[in-house]
């Protein structure tokens, strides 16, 4: 959700867009599961965000601290790990972000619930 309010220019809490903008200034790294571009797709084309892929693209070369995080067996067996998010996107979403030991930018209730993984959203 953090790349869909990003792209749009929607409201985020202050602590996010924070952190997007020290990456977009070089001062922090931020990863993007591979995952969020399908889900990111799929939403585009149903017409539910107003973002596509192309930006997607765009913004990811324009910001070189902002970067994709390939799903890889390693991300499975890190998301399987987890008990308490019971959808597959989302726990791979958990999974990646447990894989490499990072927060994860998040307003998702049940991901934030999780006791497996950190979240940042306020």
């Amino acid at each position: 959700m953090v790349l869909v309010l990003s792209l749009e220019r929607r409201k985020m809490p202050l602590e996010i867009k924070g952190i997007v903008e020290m990456a977009r200034k070089g001062s922090c790294e931020i990863y993007i599961p591979s995952i969020v571009f399908a889900e990111l797709a799929y939403l585009s084309e149903k017409h539910r965000i107003e973002t596509n892929l192309i930006e997607v693209s765009n913004f990811l070369v324009q910001y070189q601290l902002i970067n994709e995080l390939p799903m890889t067996l390693s991300t499975i067996e890190h998301s399987f790990e987890i008990k308490d998010i019971p959808e597959l996107h989302d726990r791979i979403i958990a999974g990646s972000a447990r894989e490499i030991s990072v927060p994860i930018l998040t307003n998702d209730p049940v991901i934030r619930s999780s006791s497996y993984i950190e979240c940042i959203w306020d």
